[in-house]
Formats: structure tokens, C-alpha cells, sequence
């Protein structure tokens, strides 16, 4: 792929993930302005983030069976116009209706988080797609950060729309996906030979060996991709009104403050992308350092008693996010064979989105036990989850299949005679005009 058009293209792709984070992160500097105007409970308004995620989770995995059998961008298209359409149901519900515009503000968020299933994960997968060994690790490095600087951005971005009003962080969506959307259909060209006509029962089994084999490095690096962002969106749904009652930062001083630890991520997340290359045992240990840090800053956090302090711990769990989800990225797509690619990389982005949906509301039931108990319990989670990627998650495990396991067993009449070269296949010579 030549640069110019293969920096067009990771471009594009990166374009995904950014629009998708948005769906969640821009809207929590108005949660609390929500929960005032609708007279919400602080669970009903962590449904907002949920009731996003969860659907995102459970249809993730038709999303990637239907890319490896359809194509990746026949997914992707659809889902960025169904993602749009949820936030204008739910921004014309706010405007329109005079009763019921809590339910139909959720109705709208599901939608969301149908049409962003088809988003991320398989823009994660095309990528894994077109760009193999250094490059692969390069591109999905960046399109982490990319995920991460819609992180970054987003908050200050719903802190602004928010002084407009604090539905037009809803109608913004549909805006910004239409140069996405074109970026995507025009630019990116995908690999036509991952496609498998498999029929769903052929296509599970073929799934089911490749967890056979690699099930304990697999589940752990789920794992792994659940926590860190279960740990940071819990974190940024607490920061959401810890920042307005404790630290009184209200409008953009408050987008800013939430946008420190995913700076740190979306910034490590790039770095180390540029980093591992094809350096598997770093991977592995970037991982478990990643998830350590992670453990380490909530547990200070659970101990701060200043300003500074805080900040500092959150910056590290920012760092350790950033450290261990392009690498989980890497080992994910890499371990896996081009035609099975999109359902487990699907699977994998099911798993975080309903890390991200458990985050916020767990977060705001262990509130009411104290923020120690909140942050002590979740570090134990990053904690057993780094424990687990030192002893599960192996180099061996971690190399992309053989061909055999690709595209099974080659044929007898195929195979090279033993102690000759393989020669390519012979054709009858073209008639001369």
C-alpha cells in the first residue's frame, strides 16, 4: 500500500473509533445538567451510559460474523447511519415531546449502541485486514489512540455543546458521522479473499477451535480489555459530579479536568503502538504492567487527600489504560486467521463495551459505601486481571495461525511433492492476435 493512500485509509479507519467514543464520553459532562432537568435518580442516569453499551455488547458478535461473511465495510456503513439516526431520535425527543422523554432519550441511546456494535470492532478487524506484521501494530496502535483522543476531546467538546443546551450534545452526533461515513466508503479498499461462505454452524465450530487452542490467552486478554475500560469510564462517571461538588469545576474547567486521564491514554495508546511492533514477549508485559498501574493508581486514589494527588493517580490509571489496550489489540488480531478475524475481534469489543456499560454503574453503587471501598475493590479487579495475564497470556499463543488453521487442511492433489520447490501453477500459453 503506497503512503499517501495507506495514511488516507488508516485516516478514515481511525475516524470510527472516534466518532464511536463520543456516543459515551461526550455526554458525561451533562450528566448531572440531565439528572437536574429530568429529576433522575443517579442510577437512571448512569442507564444513559448503559443502556448505550449493553446493546453494543450482545449484537457485536452478529456484527463480526456478518463482516467475515459480507465484508467488513458492508457493516460499518450501515452502522455509522444507524448511530447518527439514535442520536437525532434522541435529541428531537428532548425538543418534541412533552412526557415520556427519558424513555425515548433511552430508545434513542439503544439505537446508538446498536449502530455503534458495527463500528469499532470492525474497523479494528479491517484493519488487522490490510496491514500485516509492524505495520499492524502501528495501525492498531493509532486507531487506539484515536479512540483515546475522542476521549480526550469529548468531554471538553459535550462541556461546550452543553452550554448551548444539554440535548445538543445528541443532535451533534449525525453531523460529524457524514464525513466518517464518506471517508470510509470512498477510501478504504478491503481484501476480497477473508470472505467465507460458511454457513452459522460451520462458522461457530470454526470458532470454537480457535478457542480450543488459545481459550486461557484469549479469555485472559478479554478480561484485561473489560477491566481497563469497566475502571475508566466507572472513574469518569464519578469524576462527572465528584468534579462539581467537591473540586467546584463547572463547563469547559470541568471537560478539561475529564479529559486528563485519557490524554495520558490516548497518548500512551499511540506510543506504545509505535513501540511493540512484533515484539510479542513485550506485548505480554506491557500488558501486566499496564494493569498493575492501573491497580496501583485506584488504590492511591482511595487514599488521596489533595488535589495534586488525585490528579496524579488518575493520570496513571490513564497511563496503564493507554499501555494495555493496544497490545491487547495486537494480540487479539494477531492470533487469530484473517477469515475468523472479525467475530473474535467482535467478541473482544463486545466484552469491553460491557466493561464500559458495568463501570458507571457499579461505580455509583459502591459510592454509597464509601469511595475507599470503591476504589480498593476495583484495583483488586485490575489487579487479579494482571496476576492472570502473567501466567495465561503466552508468546506462543500470541503468533498468528498457520495456514492449515486459516483455511483448513490443504488439498491432497495441492500439496508439493516432498524435497521439490513449490513452483506456481502451470497455464496454457495465450494465443498470439
Amino acid at each position: 500500500m503506497k503512503q499517501q493512500k495507506s495514511t488516507l485509509v488508516l485516516a478514515a479507519l481511525s475516524g470510527v473509533p472516534f466518532i464511536m467514543v463520543l456516543g459515551n464520553s461526550m455526554i458525561i459532562p451533562v450528566l448531572p445538567a440531565i439528572k437536574e432537568a429530568l429529576h433522575l435518580t443517579q442510577f437512571k442516569v448512569s442507564l444513559l451510559i448503559t443502556l448505550f453499551s449493553v446493546p453494543a455488547g450482545i449484537i457485536i458478535p452478529l456484527a463480526g460474523f456478518l463482516s467475515d461473511r459480507f465484508g467488513r465495510k458492508k457493516v460499518i456503513v450501515p452502522a455509522l447511519i444507524l448511530y447518527g439516526l439514535g442520536g437525532i431520535l434522541a435529541g428531537l425527543a428532548t425538543i418534541f415531546l412533552k412526557s415520556m422523554v427519558y424513555q425515548a432519550i433511552l430508545a434513542g441511546r439503544i439505537l446508538q449502541g446498536m449502530g455503534a456494535a458495527g463500528t469499532a470492532p470492525i474497523a479494528m478487524a479491517l484493519t488487522g485486514d490490510l496491514y500485516t506484521g509492524k505495520q499492524r501494530a502501528t495501525a492498531l496502535g493509532i486507531i487506539e489512540a484515536a479512540n483515546g483522543l475522542g476521549k480526550v476531546v469529548s468531554p471538553v467538546l459535550g462541556a461546550l455543546l452543553g452550554l448551548i443546551t444539554w440535548y445538543a450534545t445528541f443532535l451533534f452526533f449525525p453531523l460529524v458521522i457524514i464525513p466518517v461515513v464518506l471517508g470510509v466508503y470512498f477510501l478504504v479498499s478491503e481484501p476480497e479473499q477473508n470472505r467465507q461462505a460458511q454457513s452459522v454452524r460451520e462458522y461457530l465450530k470454526s470458532i470454537a477451535r480457535v478457542f480450543e487452542k488459545k481459550s486461557a490467552m484469549l479469555l485472559t486478554s478479554f478480561l484485561g480489555g473489560a477491566v481497563a475500560l469497566l475502571t475508566l469510564f466507572g472513574v469518569l462517571f464519578f469524576l462527572s459530579e465528584h468534579l462539581e461538588t467537591v473540586f467546584r469545576l463547572n463547563g469547559v474547567r470541568k471537560g478539561m479536568a475529564l479529559a486528563v486521564p485519557v490524554l495520558f491514554m490516548s497518548s500512551t495508546s499511540y506510543l506504545t503502538g509505535r513501540l511493540i511492533k512484533k515484539r510479542l514477549a513485550l506485548m505480554k508485559w506491557l500488558v501486566v504492567t499496564g494493569l498493575a498501574l492501573i491497580s496501583g493508581a485506584l488504590t492511591l486514589m482511595g487514599f488521596y487527600r489533595t488535589t495534586y494527588l488525585f490528579f496524579i493517580a488518575i493520570s496513571l490509571a490513564g497511563i496503564g489504560t493507554g499501555l494495555a489496550l493496544p497490545c491487547l489489540n495486537t494480540i487479539i488480531t494477531s492470533s487469530t486467521a484473517a477469515q475468523r478475524r472479525g467475530l473474535v475481534t467482535s467478541l473482544y469489543g463486545g466484552v469491553r463495551f460491557l466493561g464500559v456499560a458495568l463501570g458507571p454503574p457499579l461505580f455509583g453503587l459502591l459510592m454509597n459505601y464509601g469511595l475507599p471501598l470503591m476504589f480498593w475493590s476495583t484495583a483488586t479487579l485490575a489487579g487479579v486481571a494482571a496476576l492472570l495475564a502473567v501466567f495465561l497470556i503466552r508468546v506462543r499463543d500470541m503468533k498468528e495461525p498457520a495456514a492449515e488453521e486459516k483455511s483448513g487442511p490443504v488439498p491432497y492433489k495441492l500439496q508439493p511433492v516432498p524435497g521439490m520447490a513449490a513452483r506456481k501453477p502451470w497455464k496454457y500459453p495465450e494465443k498470439q492476435e
